[in-house]
This record gives C-alpha cells, sequence and structure tokens, in this order.
C-alpha cells in the first residue's frame, strides 16, 4: 500500500526539521562563528531587544551555552592590579547587571567580567522601551536608567560567588539611586558593601540615562566625591585593598579632560584605573531610523572616539594609571588599537549583540595572530606604543 503525497510531505518535513536541529545543534556546540552572526542572531534579533537581553543573560545564568575551545597562551596573560588575567578581554557593565551569569561568561572566554550598575536600593531603572538596536551602525543605544536588584541582592550573589575556586576576576560597577539626596553617600555605601568580594571597583558617574549624574565628573563635585570614595577604600578592614577606577564620559571637553587629570593626580583622590569610555549622547552619522532615541550610544561608532580619548588620557596622566578600553570593538585589531593607545585591557559588550559570544574567541585569535605576527612575546610590549613614539 503506497504513502499518499500527504504524508511524504509530512515525512519530508520531519526530516528537513530534524536536520536543521541537529545542524544549529552541532554549530552552537562548536561555538561557529558562522553560523552564530548569519543565522542565529538575526534569529534572536526578531525578539524584543531588552527581552533578548533578558534571554542571553539567562542563557549565561545557567551555562547553556558551550565552553569556548580556544585556550589562551602566554602571549595574552597580563599582571594588572596583583592579580593574573588569563586574557585581556573582559565584559563591560551593562550585561550581567546583579551578578546572575559570572560562570556562563567566563566559560565564553572572558578574561574578565564586570556586573552592574549597582545601585544601593533596587530600583526599575526608566520606562520601556529603553533599548534599541541599530543593525545598519552596528550600533546599541540604550536608556535602562541604572535598572538594579540593589546592593543587598547583589552581594547575598557576590558572596554565593566568591565560594568557586574557579572564579573569574570580578569588577563591580557602581551607580547611585535615581532619587539619592546624596549621591557621595550612594558610592561610599557601595565601596563598603562590596569592597571585601570585589576584585576591582568602579566609580560609575559617566552614565547619560540618570539626571545629573554626569555634573559629578566636574572639577569641584568630583574632588569632593573622589576624597570622600578613597578614604573609603582606605578604611576598608580588607588586604589587599580593591583598586578604584573611575568610568568616563567620551563626551568631555578638552578642559574637562585636564581637570580630572590634575585632580585624580592628587593624593586624597588618587584612583588606580580609568574606564574609556561610556556610552556617547553624539550621533555621529548614524543611517538607522532609532538614531534620534534618547541614550547613549555604544558599539562601532564610538570606537575611534573612545581609542582617541584612551591616548589622550594616557598621555594627561603619563601613563601612571590603569586604562581600560571600551568601545566598539569587533575585531582581534580593534583591541589591539586601543591597547597601543594606552589601554592594559579592554571590554566588549554591543559587539556580542551582534555576532553572539564565538566573537570573543575570535578577538582573541586574532589579537594573538597580530601580536605574533609583530615578534611581540607578550601583550605587555605594546601598552600605549603609540603615545611612546
Amino acid at each position: 500500500m503506497g504513502f499518499s503525497f500527504k504524508t511524504k510531505i509530512k515525512s519530508l518535513l520531519c526530516i528537513c526539521c530534524g536536520a536543521t536541529s541537529l545542524y544549529a545543534g552541532v554549530s552552537i556546540y562548536k561555538n561557529d562563528e558562522k553560523f552564530y552572526k548569519e543565522s542565529l542572531m538575526p534569529l534572536i534579533h526578531l525578539l524584543d531587544p531588552e527581552r533578548a537581553h533578558r534571554l542571553a543573560v539567562f542563557i549565561s545564568k545557567y551555562r547553556l551555552v558551550s565552553k569556548s575551545q580556544f585556550k589562551d597562551s602566554n602571549v595574552l596573560k597580563i599582571r594588572i592590579f596583583g592579580k593574573e588575567f588569563s586574557n585581556p578581554i573582559g565584559l563591560a557593565a551593562g550585561f550581567d547587571k546583579n551578578g546572575e551569569a559570572v560562570m556562563g561568561l567566563k566559560d565564553i572566554g572572558f578574561g574578565f567580567v564586570e556586573i552592574g550598575s549597582v545601585t544601593p536600593l533596587p530600583q526599575p531603572g526608566n520606562d520601556k522601551p529603553r533599548l534599541f538596536r541599530l543593525s545598519e551602525d552596528r550600533a546599541v543605544i540604550n536608556r535602562y536608567g541604572f535598572n538594579s536588584n540593589g546592593h543587598k541582592d547583589v552581594l547575598m550573589r557576590m558572596e554565593q560567588l566568591r565560594r568557586n575556586p574557579d572564579l573569574p576576576i570580578i569588577g563591580l560597577n557602581l551607580g547611585k539611586n535615581k532619587t539619592s539626596e546624596d549621591p557621595v553617600k550612594d558610592y561610599v555605601d557601595g565601596i563598603e558593601t562590596f569592597g571585601r568580594v570585589s576584585d576591582y571597583l568602579v566609580i560609575n558617574i559617566s552614565s547619560p540615562n540618570t539626571p545629573n549624574l554626569r555634573t559629578l565628573q566636574n572639577k569641584e563635585n568630583l574632588r569632593h566625591l573622589l576624597k570622600a570614595v578613597v578614604a573609603a577604600r582606605n578604611a576598608l578592614d580588607v588586604n589587599p585593598k580593591p583598586p578604584l577606577l573611575l568610568k568616563l564620559a567620551p563626551d568631555l571637553t578638552e578642559q574637562e579632560k585636564k581637570d580630572i587629570a590634575n585632580i585624580i593626580s592628587e593624593k586624597d583622590c588618587k584612583v588606580e584605573g580609568l574606564i574609556i569610555s561610556n556610552t556617547t549622547i553624539e550621533r555621529p552619522s548614524l543611517k538607522s531610523a532609532y538614531q534620534k532615541e534618547a541614550g547613549g550610544l555604544s558599539g562601532a561608532p564610538l570606537r575611534d572616539v573612545s581609542t582617541q580619548m584612551i591616548k589622550e588620557m594616557t598621555l594627561l596622566t603619563k601613563g601612571d594609571l590603569v586604562i581600560i578600553g571600551v568601545g566598539g570593538i569587533f575585531t582581534g585589531k580593534d583591541a589591539y588599537e586601543k591597547i597601543r593607545a594606552g589601554a592594559s585591557l579592554v571590554q566588549v559588550y554591543s559587539s556580542m549583540v551582534y555576532e553572539g559570544p564565538p566573537i570573543i574567541s575570535k578577538i582573541k585569535r586574532e589579537l594573538e595572530d597580530i601580536l605574533k605576527k609583530e615578534g611581540h612575546e607578550n601583550i605587555i610590549q605594546i601598552i600605549g606604543k603609540d603615545v611612546r613614539k
């Protein structure tokens, strides 16, 4: 008895679906860069951006992505803040806001992970929609506004993480509550709360999405803030004490950059590092229909702006501080240029939105290839090379 046409079509569809699922499964298991970039990420982009973000955090939290097969070599290892980084590629703040996904992020190859921004009290952040993909520009605009579970929740999670001997290097990015009447106290509270469980602490006063936050970068406001947070860090009953880093906006004037460099050289205000840079409120030659959305722009359009600012701040601080370079890193060459500009470490985020987890191994592989072709034995040999000519 022969099969009907309908049965044959049904069987064919089952076979095709099974084959497609098998191919997708194998590609995900192998962290296939092309599959992620051309097939999986465009499929995920059918979701609302914030829903896709939550999905990515969920997948990382439960370690549903296979571990990267790329092995970090000695060429990429670097010792910063007295700690050994297996590679200089870190995750920027803004993805894992509450410390839920650290181990999954380590699996995909990050050398370090920055949590946050975390505010003292829980707050929902700004109204939705507040996250936009600018696909034509390989960029993202966000106006999250420090949505956070608060210190208490994140501290509990950090304490649990610290029991894991396989934990990566973790930074904690501190923010202030939107309605806070004493922002300096918010940052001091953050240092006192997380100083014993973090490898470094970030004073984030450069997000454009919290009213009046960026005014803390102004000369006298910054001096007042830094005196308080440096004193709080120095008073911590831990050894070693966590280094403090200041995260800066890319939209500062030349005079503001000089003022910041002068202030952080003062003994009572001296921090150990800078993160350059946060998102920009500028809109440089964008193509996307979302270009006029309010918020901070990140991704490819920020690449050259942040690299140039790294050079400027390296010169202004005479290379005395550790700089973490952020903004528009999609390739090993992008990372390489920031390191040559003066960054010791770099961070990515927006590029993962477009190419998925395999981009971390790709950046590391390309960076290592560049270093080896130039005859360098370790990444430390190129730090600040463009400003040491």
